[in-house]
């Protein structure tokens, strides 16, 4: 039995013994993109924020960094059970257990005190988005025809890569007129009208089945992706001196603990107890496009997280002139991921991928070159060609991944891929923002004394690093293979 069913199936009436229109999908997709835009756009929303959460909260980088590594931890650790979720519960059920979630964490980070309730808060608000993501990706699945998923996954790529693209200038805006709990106080309402709406609109068109939840399973995947992120955010705290423990223990601890993980899924097999399917990985264009959002989503989050960072404290700009900066980048990456998709629908991954993921490097390699000379144009167009390179990689990689799995994979497929790469994203933070203290403290220690310059040596060793990945994408992008989804769904009758 499946985990889903498509609208184009007719429902039966007992009571009537015929037919029964079966619920529209439009509205219940269209609130799902727009409500998982909202609860993604707050992945990055506080990374322009930090230099004042510093001065306001009086913490280092390192700790302030954990606002987003935290959620971005939250996620992994509640994604994996979404599987698991989707398969037992009804959709309209899950949606008001994720955006109600979200919508207690934003009030609690809105009248944090201090940076644990704060913290707590991020939390909170996570727990609601991790939900959400795989939710939105396993309903498109079930309901849209395959000629057609390139087209919708563009739009959803609008939600996964565009609305963290844009967090930094929302942010940037709102920091400009208001302190940083306004951050939230803005996105409160809206949380609470897309509760409202999705009362009158959100109907189940999806089945549910008989499931059990694996509690070894969901500690060992917590402890695993909990310890390996919080070791690599701890490489950062212990460049700064504030570690709490040697940042070898949580990274074994971490490693050692997926590897359980890995052995337990295998041997529960395709039974109901396992949390996470691992036989989505015999399929080859799966297991390629896995690999190369985890590094293209370190990469973009790592970014996201640095350039702030970067504006900041090196060109000495104000939030506002930050968040309009990354603002056209954002807007390219929207306007470019629909058209995406109808090019993916028409010629498939390969043709677009490839070519983005050289365009992607190029964009890395020239951020190499940033320092504390560099002019705000150029800063701009190194960002439109990074972001343009992103939105020609996502669609495609994420709709023929999760496009090629058989149905009754499409939750675990998406509990998988969200999984991977929220981690991703958590590790590529921590890096970045590690690297960036590292090359800083280096700077400092063979006699540079402006702060400026010695954070830009910092920003110099990160952007090396992120370019250096850059090329591996590069390798694999040239393994991709496929064709057109209307190919695929012609094949398949």
């Amino acid at each position: 039995m499946t985990s889903s069913t498509t609208a184009s199936i007719p429902t039966v009436d007992p009571s009537q013994g015929r037919a029964a229109t079966p619920p529209r999908p439009g509205p219940v997709l269209a609130l799902l993109v727009a409500s998982a835009f909202v609860v993604i756009l707050n992945e990055t929303i506080m990374g322009v924020a930090i230099p004042q959460l510093m001065v306001d909260l009086d913490i280092t980088t390192s700790s302030a960094q954990w606002l987003t590594t935290g959620f971005l931890l939250t996620m992994a650790v509640v994604i994996p059970t979404t599987g698991f979720l989707l398969q037992r519960f009804p959709l309209r059920h899950l949606f008001f257990a994720a955006m109600g979630l979200f919508t207690a964490g934003t009030a609690i980070a809105a009248l944090a005190p201090g940076f644990e309730m704060l913290l707590a808060g991020r939390i909170v608000q996570a727990s609601g988005t991790a939900i959400m993501m795989p939710l939105l990706f396993t309903t498109a699945l079930s309901v849209i025809a395959p000629e057609r998923r390139g087209r919708i996954m563009g739009v959803i790529s609008i939600v996964i890569a565009v609305a963290p693209a844009v967090g930094p200038t929302v942010s940037g805006l709102i920091l400009s007129a208001f302190e940083w709990r306004w951050l939230f106080v803005f996105v409160l309402p809206i949380a609470v009208l897309s509760l409202v709406l999705g009362a009158v609109f959100v109907r189940n068109l999806t089945e549910t089945q008989a499931s059990h939840l694996d509690v070894p399973s969901v500690l060992l995947s917590a402890i695993g992706f909990g310890g390996l992120v919080y070791g690599l955010a701890s490489i950062g705290e212990s460049a700064e001196g504030h570690a709490a423990v040697p940042v070898w223990i949580p990274i074994v601890i971490g490693v050692a603990s997926l590897a359980t993980f890995v052995w337990r899924q295998l041997r529960l097999g395709s039974t109901d107890r396992v949390l996470l399917n691992l036989g989505v990985f015999r399929t080859r264009s799966f297991s390629l496009a896995v690999v190369l959002v985890i590094v293209v989503f370190a990469v973009l989050l790592g970014t996201l997280i640095l350039l702030p960072l970067y504006l900041q404290q090196v060109l000495g700009l104000d939030t506002l002139a930050t968040g309009l900066m990354l603002l056209p980048g954002g807007v390219l990456m929207g306007v470019a991921a629909p058209i995406v998709g109808a090019l993916f629908d028409r010629f498939g991954p390969r043709p677009l991928v490839l070519p983005a993921a050289i365009v992607t490097s190029g964009a890395l390699w020239w951020m190499t070159t940033l320092d504390a000379d560099s002019t705000v144009p150029t800063i701009i167009a190194m960002h439109l060609v990074l972001n343009l390179g992103l939105a020609f990689m996502f669609t495609p990689l994420l709709t023929s991944a999760l496009g090629s799995l058989p149905r009754h994979l499409y939750s675990h497929g998406s509990a998988i891929m969200s999984t991977l790469q929220q981690v991703a994203g958590a590790a590529g933070t921590a890096l970045f923002v590690t690297l960036m203290a590292v090359g800083a403290s280096a700077a400092v220690a063979s006699g540079t004394t402006d702060a400026a310059a010695s954070i830009a040596e910092g920003v110099h060793l990160a952007f090396v690093v992120g370019a250096s990945l850059s090329l591996l994408a590069i390798v694999l992008a040239a393994f991709v293979r496929g064709t057109p989804a209307r190919a695929e769904a012609s094949a398949s009758h």
